[in-house]
């Protein structure tokens, strides 16, 4: 692998363009395709398991939704696409390095302002549509109850952190690179996984209450019913909060966060007012489910070896003339080798991201035959149909696009499980 690799970033910088730009178009187009194959069925009739999802008003609704998002979507898959276009071909990458050095000559400062005026530039061009699809299509189909201060303060806070968190880690690595550029990738995996495992252990203590309230959920029939269940499930439960996600939505969610001692669980207050006690019950025992069968530790592990191969092969590419130069930088440049690695590794990425969909998939069967082994199978179905129906979730996926790219089953298919359980249980 190794010598395949070196091969590649002994290339000539016109050749590595060319893959630079053709994977880019490539990965484009396919998108589009996807997109297109997936919207071919929207009209698909409903499945007679799922009939009882929508009634006439609110199916009609959900397809103009569906299609509006589409359109939209394809307006927005261009725009990026040319801006990526036009950087690769008028060197716009190595005008931003020009631009960053000329401000500070310091390696880590200049690689922190590089990327900041990448960040901001892109996330500023954006910024219309992200506003017109909260604004205008969000609140045309009743989900958006953000307000234009929380959506400023919200464009704020997430621009600190990703200042501070993500300047700092960059910072770290880069300063790994130039202290041993042979062997920065370890240095460098063993603080991201740091870094991950920390976050999976306390984000729901230090960074959500930043965008959320969270309140603990207060005693009575639902707090009593889900303590029950942990302890007949042998699940030790005594954290079980309700976040304010009616503050920028009406749809509904429910999660878990956090590792060993430190998780909890989070309710969506727009959860709880949609679904009644058992339902939410049901939905809970689904995530008790992936911690009984483990899927958090193994998608942790999982993910820390896939980032230990990514910078590996990256810091071969690191110190590449050519990897540079095919973005318009003379020299070897730590950054500018970053973002043309970024590129070329999407196609594995991709791929190993179809690889990682397929587990995920069968993880949520897992997580659903948990929830089915307590009888709760039809009220998990029941819940499953609301959330459909409150979030106005497409029924008829292309099968293509789920193959590719979905991390949870289509409702009909995890229904039509429940259901086959919920029979041969009762015979």
């Amino acid at each position: 692998m190794k010598f395949i690799i070196c091969t590649f970033v002994a290339m000539s910088s016109e050749i590595i363009f060319i893959v630079i730009f053709s994977i880019t178009v490539f990965g484009f187009f396919s998108d589009q395709i996807l997109s297109f194959l997936n919207a071919s069925w929207f009209n698909k009739p409903i499945p007679e398991e799922l009939k009882d999802v929508y009634d006439f008003d609110k199916y009609k609704k959900q397809q103009e939704y569906k299609t509006e998002n589409y359109r939209f979507g394809i307006l927005t898959s261009i725009f990026s696409f040319l801006l990526i276009v036009l950087m690769l071909l008028f060197d716009g990458f190595a005008i931003v390095d020009q631009l960053a050095g000329r401000i500070s000559g310091h390696y880590i400062l200049k690689t922190l302002l590089f990327f900041a005026i990448i960040f901001l530039a892109m996330d500023v061009l954006s910024m219309p549509f992200a506003i017109y699809d909260t604004f205008v299509i969000e609140n045309k189909y009743g989900f958006n109850k953000t307000t234009p201060k929380t959506y400023v303060l919200d464009k704020i806070k997430s621009w600190l952190l990703m200042g501070i968190i993500g300047g700092g880690i960059l910072s770290l690595i880069i300063w790994f690179y130039e202290l041993n550029p042979d062997y920065f990738w370890l240095y460098a995996w063993i603080l991201v996984v740091g870094f991950s495992v920390f976050m999976n252990m306390f984000y729901s203590v230090l960074i959500v209450p930043l965008f959320n309230k969270q309140t603990p959920l207060e005693d009575g029939e639902l707090r009593t019913s889900i303590l029950e269940f942990g302890k007949k499930a042998g699940f030790n439960i005594d954290k079980i909060f309700v976040i304010d996600g009616s503050k920028r939505s009406t749809k509904a969610n429910a999660y878990f966060s956090g590792l060993g001692p430190k998780k909890r669980i989070v309710l969506y207050d727009t959860l709880i007012n949609e679904m009644t006690t058992d339902e939410i019950v049901a939905v809970l025992a689904h995530e008790i489910g992936h911690y009984k069968h483990k899927h958090i530790y193994k998608n942790l592990f999982a993910s820390i070896i896939e980032t230990g191969v990514t910078l590996f092969i990256f810091g071969l590419f690191a110190c590449s003339d050519p990897l540079s130069q095919a973005l318009g930088v003379e020299s070897a440049s730590f950054h500018i080798a970053l973002i043309a690695f970024g590129i070329i590794y999407s196609t594995l990425s991709s791929a190993l991201g179809v690889i990682s969909s397929i587990f995920s998939r069968k993880a949520e069967f897992q997580a659903d035959n948990f929830a089915a082994k307590y009888d709760l199978a039809e009220s998990l179905v029941s819940a499953l149909k609301k959330l459909s129906s409150h979030n106005m979730s497409n029924l008829t996926p292309h099968p293509l696009v789920v193959f590719i790219s979905y991390s949870h089953p289509p409702v009909l298919q995890r229904v039509r499980n429940l259901f086959s359980i919920s029979n041969n249980s009762s015979k």
